[in-house]
C-alpha cells in the first residue's frame, strides 16, 4: 500500500490533535528512493542489496517544501529556550541549559505545578530572570510555543506527547528538540518531516548517546578508515527498568509501563541505532532500507508484578504483550547490517552493545575493547583508551570533565546544540535522522506481527542520502 501523507492541517486543528491510538499507523508501507553508490564509505556496494532496494522502492511522498539537509540555524547572540516537561529528564537537563552563558531559559511548562515551580526556582538561582510558568492543564504547552520571545523548544515528556508538541513548536516558528522517541507512528514521522520542510524549522531527536566519548571516538576512527570498509554494527537498549516502571513515584503515572500493553516491538531503538547510523553515514552516503524483527514471549513484567506488587494494585489489570527481548536486523543500501536489541523487562546489566566491524577489525563496548589490523596481530582484545589522544572528538578534548548525567554526554549534546543555534551553524543531525532512528518503533512491531517479515524503511530524505555531508563528526568552529 502506498504511503498516504495527510494534507497539512490548520494550526488550530494540529494543536488539538493527540498522538492517537498506539496501534494506528503501524501497517503503512515504507517508501524510499532507489539505492545508488554512496558518496562516501565503502566502494564495494552490495549489488544484491542495492538491487533489492531499487526494486522495493515505490514512489516517495511528494516533498512539500525544500530539504532541511544542510540548512543552518539563523544565529543569535542569546538563545532563548522554552522547556516542556519537568519530570526526571527535564528537571535534570535544565541545569545544563543554565550552565551556558549565552542561553536564557524564558519559559517552563508542566501540568504538575510543583515541578514547574521547582524548575523556575533553578532559573532564578542561576541569576536569570524568572521564567514564565505554564501549568494550566495538559494543553498549556500550546501557549508556551506561541510566545514570540523563544528560539528553541525542548520537549521532555511522555512519549505520546512528543509528536503534538513538536508540531506545535514548528507551527509557531520555533526550532524543537525532542527526547526519545520523537513519535510512535510512521505517519507521524512523515508529518514531522513535512512540517520541518514547510516551516523551515529544525525538528531534532536529541539522541545524547551520539555524544558519548566512546561513540564519538569510534566515529572519528571509522571516518579515518581505521576499520577499513564498514560491514556491520550493533546497538541496544538493554536496561532493567522493572523496578522503575512499577515505582509509584519515579514516573508521573504508569505511562511507560503501559506501552508494554500496546506494542510488541522495539520501544526505544534510538540509543543503540543513532551512534551506529552515524558510524555508517546513514542519510549522508548510505541509508537503511529494511528491518526484520523478532520478539520473545512477554513474561518479565508479569513475573515481577507477581513477586512485588500487592493484590489490588492497578497494575494487575494490565496485560503485557511487549516482547521481553526484541532483536532486529537492519540492512542498508550498501549491504551493511545493523543489529538492534531492546530489553527492559528482564535482569541484565546495562548495555548499549555499541559495536562496529569492518574489513580491518572490530570495536565492542561494555566493556570497551578493540582489535584492529595492523595495530594488533595476536587475536587478543586491545586497550581502546590508547586511541584517545589521536581520535577523541574536539568536544571531549575541550570539555574533558563535563557536568551532568550519563557520563557527561548530556552536557556535550546540549552544549553543541546551543552552540550551533548561537553561531548559525548546520545542526549535527536533523529531522531525517530523527525519523530514521525512530522508524524501528512501529516497523519492528509490524515485523514481529508478520513473523519477522522484512519491513521497508522509508527514505525520509527523498534522495538526499546520496550526498555526503557533515554530521556529528563536526569541525570545531573558529
Amino acid at each position: 500500500m502506498k504511503e498516504q501523507v495527510p494534507p497539512t492541517p490548520s494550526r488550530r486543528k494540529v494543536l488539538k490533535t493527540t498522538a492517537g491510538a498506539a496501534g494506528a499507523g503501524l501497517g503503512i508501507a515504507a517508501v524510499g528512493a532507489p539505492a545508488a553508490q554512496a558518496a562516501t564509505g565503502s566502494a564495494a556496494t552490495s549489488t544484491t542489496a542495492a538491487a533489492a532496494a531499487e526494486k522495493a522502492a515505490p514512489d516517495t511522498p511528494r516533498r512539500r517544501g525544500a530539504t532541511m539537509a544542510g540548512v543552518p540555524f539563523e544565529g543569535r547572540s542569546t538563545v532563548r529556550v522554552g522547556i516542556i516537561g519537568l519530570g526526571n529528564r527535564g528537571n535534570g537537563m535544565i541545569g545544563l541549559f543554565l550552565a551556558l552563558p549565552w542561553v536564557r531559559v524564558v519559559a517552563v511548562c508542566d501540568p504538575v505545578r510543583e515541578k514547574a515551580e521547582r524548575a523556575a526556582a533553578k532559573v532564578v538561582a542561576a541569576g536569570q530572570p524568572a521564567p514564565a510558568v505554564y501549568t494550566h492543564g495538559e494543553d498549556d504547552y500550546e501557549n508556551l510555543c506561541a510566545r514570540s520571545d523563544l528560539d528553541f523548544v525542548y520537549v521532555a515528556t511522555p512519549w505520546d506527547q512528543h509528536f503534538p508538541m513538536a508540531k506545535a513548536a514548528m507551527l509557531n516558528g520555533k526550532h524543537v528538540g525532542v527526547e526519545c522517541p520523537i513519535a510512535m507512528r510512521l505517519d507521524e514521522l512523515w508529518e514531522l518531516v513535512d512540517l520541518s520542510e514547510q516551516t523551515r524549522r529544525h525538528c531534532m531527536q536529541l539522541e545524547n548517546c551520539c555524544y558519548g566519548r566512546n561513540e564519538m571516538r569510534v566515529l572519528r576512527m571509522a571516518h579515518a578508515g581505521k576499520f577499513g570498509e564498514l560491514l556491520h554494527g550493533a546497538g541496544a537498549y538493554n536496561h532493567d527498568l522493572r523496578g522503575l516502571m512499577f515505582s509509584p513515584t519515579y514516573y508521573e503515572g504508569p505511562w511507560r509501563r503501559l506501552w508494554h500493553t500496546k506494542l510488541r516491538g522495539d520501544l526505544y531503538p534510538n540509543h543503540g541505532f543513532g551512534p551506529v547510523a552515524n558510524y555508517m553515514d546513514v542519510n549522508r552516503g548510505d541509508r537503511v532500507v529494511s528491518i526484520s524483527s523478532f520478539g520473545t514471549p512477554a513474561l518479565g513484567l508479569a513475573e515481577y508484578r507477581a513477586e512485588h506488587m500487592p493484590p489490588g494494585d492497578p497494575s494487575w489489570k494490565e496485560t503485557y504483550i511487549e516482547s521481553d527481548r526484541t532483536i532486529s536486523m537492519v540492512q542498508t543500501a550498501k549491504g551493511r547490517v545493523i543489529r538492534l536489541e531492546h530489553d527492559v523487562s528482564t535482569p541484565h546489566p546495562y548495555s548499549r552493545i555499541n559495536s562496529l566491524g569492518g574489513t580491518r577489525g572490530v570495536f565492542e563496548d561494555y566493556p570497551a575493547r578493540i582489535y584492529l589490523e595492523p595495530d594488533h596481530t595476536n587475536d587478543q582484545w586491545a586497550d581502546f583508551s590508547s586511541y584517545a589522544g589521536e581520535f577523541d572528538h574536539w568536544l571531549w578534548k575541550e570539555h574533558a570533565n563535563p557536568p551532568g548525567g550519563h557520563g557527561g554526554m548530556d552536557y556535550i549534546m546540549i552544549y553543541r546544540l546551543m552552540q550551533c543555534v548561537q553561531l548559525g551553524l548546520v545542526p549535527d543531525f536533523d529531522v531525517y535522522d530523527a525519523a530514521t532512528w525512530t522508524a524501528p518503533v512501529p516497523l519492528s512491531h509490524a515485523s514481529i506481527k508478520a513473523k519477522g517479515a522484512p519491513q521497508e524503511i522509508p527514505d525520509f530524505t527523498r534522495g538526499e542520502w546520496r550526498k555526503a555531508r557533515s554530521g556529528v563528526d563536526s569541525v570545531k568552529p573558529s
